[in-house]
């Protein structure tokens, strides 16, 4: 959760989009398995998800699609109602426990694991009745919370400098958990245990930051699969009493310093600094960061790349996709131009690039690098070549090989690698390329273009 200066309304709702951190320490580490890839499919509704991980997802071989809260939560058209629960129920705009429980088995069908954006930081602000119908008034959730439930600290975080400040404040004004406590622990543990028993792989923690790293370790250590996969939110802010190291203990990090720097160096700097981004720039250790080019927050506040970037968003894509560095995810929105406005038709999609969805998870040039990052996982950075400025290549050992132009004029070259000798698909713009004995071929990229070449995929 950034801090910044908003109206009210946004403030509130962004701050239900809060942080975490990591250590690198032990951890869950990367996603299980070959594909550690996922589609954020944020404010799509689950009947929606569902059929895009089998038409997508799936034979894209995305390893995860993350979903929006499911909980019960304010009403209102904005995207950030979402981030006020009012129960756990699963009754918001994305559709019920039925709606939920088919899109889990369907994405399951499809080879596709789920995570969900949990809130457990906080309630909501102000009173009314939610979107299942539950009356609510903050501090005072029935059945579920009640004052003494919330931390003793009534007013905003103020003092990022202070640790108690910020994770016994509230964030934006929104109902404050106390986490700290028996009950509250025992109760976040069971909506998320309610989740897993729904068939969910994972939980993106919103908020972490806000939270003490040794609460989330408790409620983490309650669940009836211990080892679900945690991404935690805890944005990284110099000097600030709270760090994401001290939260990778419990499993992944969002390294925001990453998206941050791409879109620095994609936008005023040169491509050829990126020849030992992560850890190399300070940023947490590469198995337990969660790296994204953009997110619903960042997209908004204009700290990241977003779709409004043009090629620049497309081409850190792809770089993030074919760096051997963190677990990422593809974040696929919709078109705004007020930063608050929720999902177009309440978060119904019937077609990629209609009624405002970007698909950005679809975009053939991001969708290809998908299978290019699971072939070659594992494989270490190779044949570096940069012109100085803004034209990068490498490879991924003998399994894989990319080149990057984001100069405003051609390149040519004769490119060295170490794939064996053959015929290779630029899965970039479906074109033959050939390799000869020396691990050699020669291309020309256009302006803002990418190649990509991995083993496997011999013919387009």
């Amino acid at each position: 959760m950034a801090r910044r200066t908003l109206p009210a309304a946004a403030a509130i709702a962004l701050a239900a989009a809060a942080t975490i951190g990591m250590n690198p320490t032990n951890a869950e580490a990367a996603p299980p398995g070959a594909k550690d890839v996922t589609a954020v499919l944020f404010e799509w509704n689950f009947s929606s998800v569902a059929k895009e991980c089998t038409r997508v997802l799936g034979p894209a071989g995305y390893g995860y699609v993350q979903v929006s809260p499911p909980a019960e939560h304010i009403q209102g058209p904005q995207w950030w109602t979402s981030y006020q629960p009012v129960s756990y129920r699963i009754a918001g705009r994305l559709g019920d426990r039925a709606a939920f429980r088919s899109m889990v088995d369907t994405c399951h069908a499809a080879g596709v694991k789920v995570v969900v954006d949990t809130v457990v930081n906080h309630m909501s602000a102000g009173s009314g009745t939610g979107t299942g119908g539950t009356s609510y008034t903050k501090y005072d959730y029935p059945g579920l919370y009640s004052a003494h439930d919330f931390d003793d600290c009534t007013s905003q975080v103020t003092n990022y400098a202070d640790r108690w400040n910020v994770q016994h404040c509230e964030l934006v004004g929104l109902a404050d958990l106390d986490t700290g406590e028996e009950y509250v622990r025992k109760t976040v543990a069971g909506y998320m245990n309610d989740l897993l028993s729904l068939g969910v792989d994972g939980f993106r923690v919103d908020g972490a930051k806000h939270i003490d790293a040794a609460d989330l370790a408790n409620i983490k250590s309650r669940l009836t699969n211990p080892s679900a996969y945690w991404k935690q939110e805890v944005i990284y802010g110099a000097g600030e009493a709270v760090q994401p190291a001290e939260y990778t203990g419990n499993g992944d990090v969002q390294e925001f310093r990453w998206a941050y720097d791409l879109k620095r160096v994609f936008t005023n700097e040169n491509l050829a600094y990126l020849k030992n981004y992560g850890e190399g720039w300070g940023y947490l250790n590469g198995s337990v960061a969660g790296v994204f080019v953009d997110n619903h927050d960042t997209e908004r506040n204009g700290s990241t790349l977003s779709y409004k970037s043009g090629a620049a968003y497309t081409l850190a894509s792809v770089f993030m996709l074919a760096w051997p560095y963190g677990a990422p995810d593809v974040h696929s929105g919709y078109e705004f131009s007020d930063p608050d406005a929720g999902p177009p038709g309440g978060g119904s999609v019937s077609a990629c690039w209609q009624n405002g969805w970007k698909c950005q998870h679809a975009w053939p040039e991001i969708k290809s690098m998908v299978a290019f990052r699971n072939a070659t996982r594992g494989q270490a950075v190779t044949n570096w070549w940069d012109d100085g400025a803004d034209a990068i290549a490498f490879g991924r050992g003998s399994r894989g090989f990319v080149a990057i132009n984001h100069e405003s004029s051609s390149l040519t070259r004769t490119f060295q690698t170490s794939l064996p000798a053959g015929t290779y698909c630029n899965v970039q713009n479906n074109t033959p390329v050939a390799v000869d004995s020396g691990g050699r071929f020669t291309a020309t990229l256009g302006p803002d273009t990418a190649l990509a070449l991995y083993a496997g995929k011999s013919s387009c």
